[in-house]
């Protein structure tokens, strides 16, 4: 996974585009009709329901348009919210709250989007001790903010990028060759390129979780598109020999049934890329 330090980065990146996008050389609605020393107060209005995310991420963003406003926070992060709730105030410039306003209200509403449905997911598998994860297929250049959300809403993040983790798959299987040759090659991989990261392997049948079983150095086989019984044999022939995960269309009806069948973890991309927005509202007071 990546350091914090990459995270904040990534952070501020997703911030300074998103301004430079929207803004450009100018909000020129507002530098029309608004004085610059004009002085106003709004208020982050939720009109839904789920798991508010993005609190954070908007002070952010108001601290980046001018550092002078000022929020007061009612709701934190990954708390629940209902229809009429207010979660924060945010206080200064009339310009600058008007300037960040929709960048602050685009990601709060994607963000809360998936938090509420990690939440859902994670409450589904309470008690298997088995843990949701999500993947890369996420918005292009705000995934620093997905996989935040997904953490909001009690999610794991699987690898951030294709850099801080290998994950063989069927392409990468069928390109190098086959399953033994493409873990041995990245093995040697990493000891010429003196790289430390783990390395996931997915498995198509049974037949290729004893191939790979016969491989040390994988830290976790990725179960892709079993039915049930299948899955409980491969979690039954991996034993403890290294982590197991499983992935592949699971959804709200399914989940629950994989996870009884003991595996470790079970990634969703639907945690990311099938969601609906949270209806948010920035009110002036």
């Amino acid at each position: 996974m990546i350091s914090q330090e990459q995270f904040n980065k990534e952070i501020e990146l997703i911030i300074s585009n998103a301004v430079r996008e929207d803004v450009g050389d100018g909000d020129h609605s507002s530098l029309a009709c608004i004085p610059a020393s004009a002085k106003g107060k709004g208020k982050l209005l939720v009109k839904d329901e789920g798991v508010i995310a993005g609190v954070e991420f908007a002070k952010q963003v108001f601290a980046y348009v001018d550092k002078d406003m000022k929020i007061e926070t009612l709701i934190k992060d990954g708390s629940p919210v209902k229809y009429g709730d207010i979660v924060f105030y945010v206080e200064g410039a009339s310009q600058s709250i008007l300037k960040a306003e929709r960048l602050v209200l685009n990601a709060m509403q994607r963000m809360s989007a998936i938090a509420t449905k990690t939440k859902q997911f994670v409450d589904l598998l309470e008690g298997t001790g088995t843990k949701i994860l999500d993947t890369r297929k996420t918005t292009p250049g705000i995934r620093a903010l997905e996989k935040w959300a997904v953490k909001i809403g009690g999610g794991e993040n699987h690898r951030f990028a294709l850099y801080d983790m290998i994950m063989l798959k069927d392409n990468h299987i069928d390109f190098a060759g086959g399953l033994t040759k493409a873990i041995n090659k990245t093995k040697q991989y990493l000891k010429d390129t003196n790289r430390d990261l783990k390395i996931i392997v997915e498995a198509r049948n049974l037949f290729e979780i004893k191939e790979i079983l016969e491989t040390e150095g994988v830290y976790r086989i990725l179960i892709d598109n079993f039915n049930y019984e299948d899955t409980r044999a491969a979690v039954k022939l991996i034993g403890h020999k290294c982590l197991t995960e499983s992935s592949g269309g699971i959804n709200e009806k399914t989940i629950r049934k994989y996870a009884e069948c003991g595996v470790d973890f079970i990634s969703s991309g639907a945690l990311t890329h099938s969601v609906y927005n949270m209806d948010l509202s920035l009110k002036a007071v």
